[in-house]
């Protein structure tokens, strides 16, 4: 009935949608194995894509050839790029997305690609010989053949719903829990844990009084995620800002004694940075309120998404607290939030390729590694597919390196630090962040993925050499351009910076702090001449490159200094034989299998002793 395929992906949400996409690019014949033919690319939680570095994620996904950020284009209803008040390396997309037009642009992408069939059933279990993976086993009991094996479960591994004294077993609201994986791979020997997130109430929003929140617009113009040529964003949609007060607290605390989380019934652990309502007034007792976001889940529907209001909660405490909330006083819910308990393996157990150790051609992709956000899955679920189809033709694995990309920076935390809350990406994990910005991902990234031979990216790397000359054309302009202090000096004055006293390059206006190429555009008619051959992305990129370039090339000096100790590779070595290493090293390195002294410097318990060790031991 079934050929054999050259990678399944078991699992259709973010992450599993991109590995499908990345390794049949790539050339492999795919099978994307889900419960739910309905539910493909379903935002199950906030109806948004981007943010705080996840939006640098998903401009790498883009870059790499994923189509995370494509879709997202084309079903956004609003954009904002945020932290624009901060440095360039904080800038970070986001999009509120139409919920239903997402999944299914998503499908039909899916559906649009050659080398991609589908099968709706529960996988129950892998086909395993002499040591490697050969294809799954389903509920029915039908035996599909692969060479290569992704998986991408989500929370549906064990699955446990949490409604204030209410549990009932599932992955999500209205679908079942998947069965037999945990077990198996238990069986075989790896370790695993339990965590949990969850989701707020979804409210009719013909119900609130928006008049009683704050607006909150859309950037004009709209900016978008992929460095294709994807629509412009036309009639933004408002999203609205209110507020919880301690009424609403002190309602909520009512239920606190019913509340799963505080009752010992969920023995997960949920998201540091993204808490219920609940956790949240318990944590941070002296805050008197905490910010509401009001998002509609489309264009097409009055369903509204209560970001910050996630809860388990009993439904009649959530819809009594949610009355007292400003807008909300005579709101109708159409389900509560809820808490979900799931099955995940510690990502030690994977190489920084996301192949298991313990079987070959075996690939963890998403929340199954110990992720949060539809981002972080995605980006993993690529890099996943990706090396599946690399490991059954003998190929070397794409490795992102944490100077590479964010996703680098992802993989690297997770494999060689573990996690036991679910991992969400911050700039503040990138200690090369002004080099890892949302605005040269394709510059970064996308020669990489070509060099392997992913299919369709001469239009994109075209296009990122053009970009890249483009910036140079500019800078350069910038260094050979003169100004005389009559034409400029009173607009210095205006803005607080001193006068001119002789004629300078313009390069030397635009290093100072108080000026920016919008405003030298503004005054200067050669330079606003001169500009208009070129597209606002490719100025902006260039007046990056040139104020921040002394801070660029600081990085790119500690990247070179590090890369060092990467191109050191270890070879397979017996570290219980090495006396001299530290115990817990021992055990981290068995356990880990570095592949370079770059790596091993960063495993959790490797002193710097240690790395002293293995750099004898390796004959530097």
């Amino acid at each position: 009935m079934f050929i054999e395929y050259d990678v399944i992906v078991v699992g259709a949400g973010h992450a599993g949608c991109e590995a499908a996409v990345a390794a049949a690019n790539m050339g492999s014949k795919v099978l994307l194995v889900t419960m739910n033919m309905q539910t493909i690319a379903q935002m199950s939680c906030n109806p948004a894509m981007g943010g705080v570095a996840k939006g640098q994620i998903v401009r790498e996904v883009d870059a790499l050839g994923g189509y995370s950020g494509v879709v997202t284009d084309r079903t956004m209803i609003q954009f904002r790029m945020l932290n624009r008040s901060k440095g360039p390396a904080m800038w970070s997309p986001r999009a509120q997305s139409d919920r239903m037009a997402f999944a299914a642009e998503w499908r039909a992408m899916l559906e649009a690609h050659p080398h991609i069939d589908f099968w709706q059933e529960m996988v129950n279990g892998l086909i395993l010989k002499d040591g490697r993976v050969a294809g799954v086993r389903t509920g029915l009991g039908l035996e599909i053949p692969a060479k290569a094996v992704v998986l991408t479960n989500g929370t549906f591994l064990n699955g446990i719903i949490h409604i204030g004294e209410k549990q009932f077993g599932g992955g999500r609201a209205g679908e079942k829990a998947a069965t037999g994986i945990t077990e198996q791979l238990i069986e075989i020997g790896f370790e695993h844990g339990r965590m949990k997130t969850g989701t707020p109430p979804r409210i009719d929003g013909r119900s609130l009084n928006y008049d009683a929140m704050e607006v909150q617009e859309g950037d004009s113009p709209p900016g978008k995620f992929s460095y294709t040529d994807t629509p412009e964003l036309q009639d933004q949609m408002v999203c609205h800002v209110t507020y919880t007060s301690q009424e609403v607290h002190d309602l909520l605390r009512s239920g606190f004694d019913r509340s799963p989380m505080f009752n010992g019934r969920i023995q997960g652990r949920g998201p540091r940075y993204c808490p219920s309502i609940e956790d949240k007034i318990d944590r941070f007792s002296d805050r008197d309120r905490h910010q509401l976001f009001v998002e509609p889940e489309g264009r097409n529907t009055c369903e509204i998404y209560v970001n910050g209001f996630s809860s388990s909660l009993p439904e009649d405490v959530q819809y009594k607290a949610l009355r007292k909330v400003p807008g909300f006083e005579q709101c109708k819910m159409f389900r509560p939030g809820y808490a979900i308990e799931y099955d995940y393996f510690p990502p030690t157990q994977l190489a920084l390729s996301l192949e298991t150790h313990r079987i070959k051609n075996l690939f963890f992709a998403g929340q199954i590694n110990g992720t949060t956000g539809y981002e972080e899955a995605a980006c993993q679920g690529l890099i996943a597919g990706i090396n599946a189809h690399q490991v059954i033709r003998e190929e070397e694995p794409l490795i992102l390196k944490r100077s590479d990309a964010y996703i680098g920076v992802l993989i690297d935390d997770l494999i060689n630090k573990g996690t036991a809350e679910p991992y969400r990406m911050f700039t503040s994990r990138a200690e090369y962040r002004i080099l890892l910005r949302q605005d040269n991902a394709d510059l970064r990234l996308t020669p990489k993925v070509a060099s392997l031979g992913m299919n369709n990216l001469d239009q994109r790397l075209e296009r990122a050499a053009q970009k890249e000359a483009a910036a140079e054309e500019i800078t350069n302009y910038f260094h050979r351009a003169s100004i005389e202090p009559g034409s400029i000096n009173a607009i210095l004055e205006m803005h607080g910076t001193a006068a001119l006293k002789q004629s300078v390059k313009m390069i030397n206006l635009l290093l100072r702090p108080q000026i920016n190429m919008e405003l030298l555009r503004k005054h200067i008619p050669a330079l606003d001449s001169f500009l208009k051959d070129f597209d606002q992305e490719r100025i902006d990129l260039a007046e990056v490159n040139m104020k921040y370039e002394g801070y660029i090339q600081k990085e790119k000096d500690l990247v070179d200094k590090m890369n060092r100790l990467e191109e050191v590779f270890l070879p397979d070595l017996n570290y219980h034989n090495i006396s001299s290493l530290s115990s817990e090293a021992r055990e981290k390195l068995t356990r880990i299998k570095p592949r370079t002294i770059g790596q091993a410097s960063r495993i959790s318990g490797v002193s710097p002793a240690d790395i002293s060790v293995l750099l004898v031991h390796v004959g530097r």
